[in-house]
This record gives structure tokens, C-alpha cells and sequence, in this order.
């Protein structure tokens, strides 16, 4: 390795291994995190991966005052462990530069739990959200808005004001799978429910996310 270069040298023999240890997504990790957060009982997550360069998500909630437990293991050659969380009150925190970078696909569902934080959250240098599976800025604060969430959108992400309490809602998911599971991690603060549509995008990241979150105590009722 050199700086950003990384090179291979050819002909290695290559060997089976008998056990191996792949790390969990911390990004989808970051639902549960969110989840447990907006919840009553504590909420362990297992295995899952903690190296630093993706770690982002974890240094937003501490700057929002959140408490992450953190079992930390390499026994896989890369860190691993177990995330713990509960409920508990939060602040608002400025998401900008190599932050951003570091947890920019956790933004949409950071943005669902800044609604539910004591003060303003503002997320800038996220223009990159533009250009994902949809238009991430633009759907996540007209989706909040719907639901009655003080937000304001910037051309290089939003501005969040909390808390303040959720409504029922029919969300776009605007076909992204990010967007489709931060609205229904959303829903658990809204006291009638939402509808969130195009729900099937979520197979390509995470299968069985509506069975799992049900076993935590959420009502999601999949409809074709």
C-alpha cells in the first residue's frame, strides 16, 4: 500500500480456510442503532464491522450524546464486536466535511432520529446524496415534512429542528431502499402509523428487514 494505491503481486498460492468471520454492514447496522435508540428495552447488535474508515455513524450519535456499548473484537483480522443501545434523550450536532464522508449513506436515517433530538441538526458538504438511487435531500425532507418534522433543505443537505412529534404519513420511497427502511424505523414514533410504498427495493440490501424489526417489538405489516 501506498498512500491511495494498492497493489497485487501474482502467483500466490491460495489456501481454503476452514472459519471465516465476515463482518455485519455497520451501515445496516445503523437502522438498528437508530431503532433501539427510539425504543424502550436495550438492543444489542452482533458482529459487526468496526473498522474506523466506516465508523462515521458512531461519531454522529456520540455527538447527539447517544451511549453505544461497544464489545470490540478482531477475531475476524478486521474489528468486529457487538453494539448496545436504549432509549435516550439526544442533541442536535453539525454534520459537515469528513464526517459526512465517513457516514453518507447513514444520513437518511440519522436524519429520522435528529427529529427526535433536542435541537437543531444541521448537515452540510452532502451534496453527494444528489446523485445516489434517488435524490436523497430532496426525498428524506419532503418525506419528514409530510410526517410534520421541522426541516429545511439546502442545496448541500438540511437543517433539522427537534424535536418534534410524527404523524401518519404515505411515503415515497422514490424506488431507494435506504429511504424505504429510515421511513419505517420512522414509523415507530408515529402514533397512527404510515404507509411506506415500494418496499420491495429493500431485498437488495437487507432481506427479511421487516421480519427482523418485527421480532423487536415494530407492527410492520408487508402488503403486495
Amino acid at each position: 500500500v501506498d498512500e491511495n494505491t494498492a497493489s497485487v503481486l501474482g502467483g500466490a498460492a491460495l489456501h481454503p480456510q476452514s472459519q471465516m468471520m465476515v463482518p455485519g454492514d455497520l451501515s445496516s447496522a445503523a437502522f438498528w442503532l437508530v431503532a433501539g435508540l427510539l425504543r424502550g428495552d436495550d438492543l444489542t447488535i452482533h458482529g459487526v464491522g468496526l473498522n474506523p474508515t466506516r465508523t462515521g455513524v458512531l461519531d454522529v450519535l456520540a455527538a447527539m450524546g447517544a451511549s453505544v456499548e461497544i464489545q470490540a473484537s478482531d477475531a475476524s483480522g478486521e474489528p468486529i464486536g457487538s453494539l448496545t443501545v436504549r432509549r435516550q434523550d439526544l442533541r442536535g450536532t453539525r454534520l459537515s466535511g469528513d464526517l459526512v464522508v465517513r457516514a453518507i449513506d447513514e444520513i437518511p436515517i440519522l436524519a429520522v432520529l435528529a427529529t427526535q433530538a433536542h435541537g437543531r441538526t444541521e448537515i452540510r458538504d452532502a451534496q453527494e446524496l444528489r446523485v445516489k438511487e434517488c435524490d436523497r435531500i430532496s426525498t428524506v425532507v419532503a418525506m419528514l415534512r409530510s410526517m410534520g418534522a421541522s426541516v429545511t433543505e439546502l442545496e448541500d443537505g438540511m437543517i433539522i429542528d427537534g424535536p418534534t412529534p410524527l404523524c401518519s404519513a404515505i411515503i415515497d420511497t422514490q424506488h431507494d431502499h435506504r429511504i424505504a427502511m429510515s421511513f419505517l424505523v420512522a414509523g415507530m414514533r408515529s402514533k397512527n402509523g404510515i404507509k411506506v410504498r415500494d418496499c420491495k427495493n429493500i431485498e437488495t440490501s437487507f432481506p427479511n428487514f421487516a421480519h427482523i424489526m418485527n421480532s423487536i417489538g415494530m407492527k410492520i405489516n408487508e402488503k403486495n
